[in-house]
């Protein structure tokens, strides 16, 4: 398991390429808007400190992504003057495979059970280094990152509530808030249709779901499952878990436009959908931005 110092480490090396977000009033609570980061998303803060402490990146680098953290390795990649090779599933959306093509990537396209396998498969192919979207101390420890700000910018608060889904996000900002504020209470946050966390967290171990029953909900970016890593960090730290449902997340999606001016993808939404359920309190993250122009027409049409 990751620990602070491993947190503060990553906060210096991505400072110079990451946007240092603010927290935004929503309500009675605030917002931490990570969907304003280059690449949309928070994903960048994890791909940018693992791909820094690579000690041999000179075959370049191999991620599998529903597209978040395919748009993020992208960019770090880019950034080193490396090439990336990216697998997604075939249902991911196409606004998030044409932006990380747009960022220099090569892009393979598999069905949604393949992604592991097609990349293990590159790296043994180019001798490349892999980073995992969240299986990863380094990428933990990026994403940690964010629990650092928060409480650097309000230090009384008194919850986060934070997406759940590879387990990433909330593994690394939980490790910081509890170091610093174990008084602070992390909650996280999951679809219904994609709701494994919380029920491992009911029954005390970790808990499989059918990877196509995940792939229903509408937050693609939340249909991953957490590692044996991940799943360390959350059953130590995390506090509650809140489901939402999917009227609850578009809800969320069309409520960040019209009252905050944010756009957020459904998955960016979650956290922010279930802090309405607990009265609007606390610090919500909004994980990405990233959502596909077609749906958000749709919902501010409604």
């Amino acid at each position: 398991m990751i620990a602070l110092p491993d947190i503060r480490s990553a906060a210096a090396v991505i400072a110079p390429h990451v946007v240092r977000t603010p927290l935004l009033p929503f309500g009675p609570g605030w917002l931490k808007p990570e969907n304003l980061q280059p690449v949309g998303a928070f994903k960048l803060r994890g791909a940018l400190n693992a791909l820094a402490r690579l000690e041999n990146r000179a075959n370049g680098v191999v991620a599998y992504s529903s597209g978040n953290h395919a748009q993020a390795v992208a960019f770090a990649a880019r950034l080193h003057g490396v090439p990336a090779a990216i697998v997604m599933p075939d249902n991911t959306p196409a606004v998030k495979i044409e932006a990380t093509k747009a960022l220099g990537a090569e892009v393979f396209i598999v069905g949604i059970t393949e992604r592991v396998e097609r990349a293990e498969a590159l790296v043994a192919e180019r001798g490349a280094a892999l980073i995992p979207p969240f299986d990863h101390p380094d990428v933990i420890a990026g994403q940690g990152t964010i629990g650092l700000e928060i409480l650097a910018d309000l230090p009384d608060v008194e919850a986060v509530v934070v997406p759940m889904s590879g387990g990433g996000l909330i593994s690394g900002v939980a490790t910081a808030i509890k170091s610093l504020r174990p008084d602070v209470r992390v909650i996280g946050a999951e679809p219904e249709l994609a709701a494994d966390i919380a029920e491992s967290l009911r029954t005390g171990e970790l808990v499989r779901w059918d990877p196509l029953k995940r792939a229903q909900t509408a937050a693609d970016a939340l249909r991953d499952e957490p590692s044996a890593l991940t799943w360390a960090h959350i059953s130590e730290y995390v506090d509650d878990v809140i489901t939402v449902s999917e009227d609850e997340i578009l809800a969320a999606v069309t409520g960040l436009v019209r009252r905050a001016r944010l756009i957020a993808e459904p998955s960016g939404a979650v956290a922010v959908a279930a802090q309405a359920k607990i009265g609007g309190g606390g610090v919500a993250v909004v994980s990405g931005g990233n959502v596909d122009p077609a749906l958000l027409a749709r919902l501010l049409a409604a």
